[in-house]
């Protein structure tokens, strides 16, 4: 059979291999802590469940939904926007209601870009921001994320040395998997220069809420002139630990989001009625239950970083999301993030992300998920700190 010339042009998926791995370890009966994968454990407040269940039992609610979601739902997204960044959103004509953040982005892309457009990402970045420009067949540029202070210069680099000029712009932020944070500052500075050169910006806010000692996520949407722009991605499968259940949302720029709206009208009728209505209760009713969810990551990133430095791997503690972004220790430095993983996974018994998993300036780092309790993660640095003191004997 003749190749798919889409599919070819994706890497393989180097998540997959480790996954793989941990999955023979297991095989093997043993005891493997899973912080690779993003998959939060932490299960979903008990009244967003129970108004699934409740919705279930209606009819009414079986047949097929709406494209870019229920009227309730897009007004409870506009009044989510106006009490946490007193940001005005239209239910109408400035928000679709996506099946996760991912699925979202990727059918914008989708949409708004054709073979010949250029996209600028920065790496390290999350897989579909940069496989999305690829399946769309659109071309790639990747630039440095960090460090952030040099940023702009990096940009207006890459989209003045480009030719044709770049058409769209994807950041992220607080960001997965650096875990990096920005103020409204760079925002405005992002608008601005959105608006100078012509540039679509895309924004996934997909950690907002998971924030720690003090630090405010702020939106892009904040900013005047951003829905000018650009439009923002939010999913409520970390906020409000709804991962299966696939509900995130885009608002913004009335053009950009008419046009997700429009290409998601051909793939899909929306997501199943009742979870729609169970997510209206997650962010009208839920928001200390996204307090508590947010102190357990906390909990776990203490118990994670200050173990690994009290036994010498010094981790800087992030101010956002649910990772930990280490560097690899130095006697292990000329193994590569690769190949680091696949000994964390052999030696210590703890699966990992590879930095180069997430692009070519992920190379040299490696990821903690924080999906184990607190126990299970001290299990993880004991395992760890008998790797660092075997290095040390040698």
């Amino acid at each position: 059979m003749e190749e798919f010339p889409r599919i070819s042009r994706l890497p393989p998926y180097i998540f997959g291999v480790i996954r793989d791995l941990l999955i023979e370890a297991r095989r093997r009966n043993e005891d493997i802590v899973d912080l690779g994968m993003g998959n939060p454990d932490i299960p979903t407040p008990k009244r967003i469940v129970a108004k699934l269940i409740e919705a279930a039992k209606n009819p009414k609610n079986h047949r097929y939904s709406v494209t870019k979601g229920i009227y309730k739902l897009r007004l409870a997204i506009s009044n989510w926007y106006k009490r946490k960044y007193n940001v005005d959103i239209d239910p109408e004509s400035e928000v679709v209601v996506t099946m996760g953040a991912k699925e979202g982005l990727g059918h914008l892309v989708l949409a708004t870009i054709t073979p010949g457009d250029t996209v600028v990402v920065p790496s390290p970045a999350y897989p579909i921001h940069t496989y999305s420009v690829v399946i769309a067949g659109g071309d790639l540029r990747t630039i440095p994320l960090i460090p952030i202070e040099g940023f702009f210069e990096r940009l207006e680099n890459a989209v003045k040395s480009h030719w044709p000029k770049p058409k769209m712009v994807i950041v992220s932020f607080p960001n997965n998997p650096t875990t990096s944070v920005v103020t409204i500052d760079f925002f405005e500075k992002l608008t601005a220069f959105a608006k100078e050169y012509g540039l679509i910006v895309v924004h996934d806010l997909a950690y907002a809420d998971i924030v720690f000692d003090g630090y405010r996520a702020p939106s892009f949407l904040e900013v005047k002139g951003a829905k000018d722009v650009g439009v923002e991605f939010f999913s409520l499968s970390k906020s409000y630990s709804m991962p299966g259940w696939r509900v995130g949302f885009a608002c913004g720029n009335a053009k950009i989001i008419h046009a997700l709206g429009r290409i998601k009208s051909y793939f899909d009728y929306g997501m199943f009625q009742p979870i729609q209505i169970a997510a209206i209760i997650a962010l009208n009713e839920c928001e200390d239950e996204v307090t508590q969810i947010v102190e357990k990551y906390k909990r776990r990133r203490d118990v994670l970083c200050d173990g690994l430095s009290r036994y010498g791997w010094h981790v800087e503690k992030p101010k956002a999301t649910m990772f930990v972004w280490a560097k690899i220790p130095e006697p292990f430095s000329h193994l590569g993030s690769f190949e680091f993983s696949k000994l964390l996974l052999k030696e210590a018994k703890v699966a990992t992300s590879p930095g180069i998993g997430f692009g070519e300036y992920g190379e040299g780092y490696i990821r903690f998920a924080l999906v184990e309790n607190e126990h299970r993660i001290r299990q993880a640095v004991k395992g760890i700190r008998n790797l660092l003191y075997s290095a040390k004997k040698r």
